[in-house]
């Protein structure tokens, strides 16, 4: 099945989930990735030239990565397989947490501009976390199988 995926989305309160199948851009960790990627792309922008080839070409790889691998591994067989895709997803998402921590203490940036890139990878990384666990219960096998 092309573009398959599990959907987690928030239910009746913060800790229930609802799980069904749907395409990557319904997925609320993807969606909140791509959010990540496109303020990244946005504020490396403003960073000095000399960082082109290094700090700002790894944020926006690493930002890139999170959304890219969500999107490639709901179209994979199975749970297993997404899961390892969401796996890289969370390695990418805690390498542009430090690129960002470095930014900011490079002085790359405004302050407002860092504290919403760290909200928006925070909560990208939450969504990716829950959709994580929750691909992981489905990829478990069944006792007795």
């Amino acid at each position: 099945m092309l573009g398959g995926a599990i959907l987690v989305t928030p239910a009746v309160g913060p800790s229930a989930i609802v799980v069904c199948m749907a395409h990557y851009e319904k997925l609320l960790a993807w969606k909140e990735c791509h959010t990540l990627a496109l303020k990244v792309y946005r504020a490396t922008e403003t960073f000095p030239s000399q960082e082109r080839y290094g700090l700002t070409a790894q944020a926006r790889r690493a930002a890139f990565s999170a959304a890219a691998n969500i999107a490639e591994g709901s179209t994979k067989r199975g749970p297993a397989e997404f899961r390892r895709f969401l796996d890289i997803a969370l390695g990418s998402i805690s390498e542009l947490e430090y690129a960002l921590r470095l930014a900011k203490d490079l002085g790359l940036a405004s302050a407002e501009v860092l504290a919403d890139l760290e909200s928006q990878q925070h909560r990208a990384g939450f969504l990716t976390w829950r959709l994580y666990q929750a691909i992981s219960k489905r990829a478990r096998p069944s006792v007795g199988s």
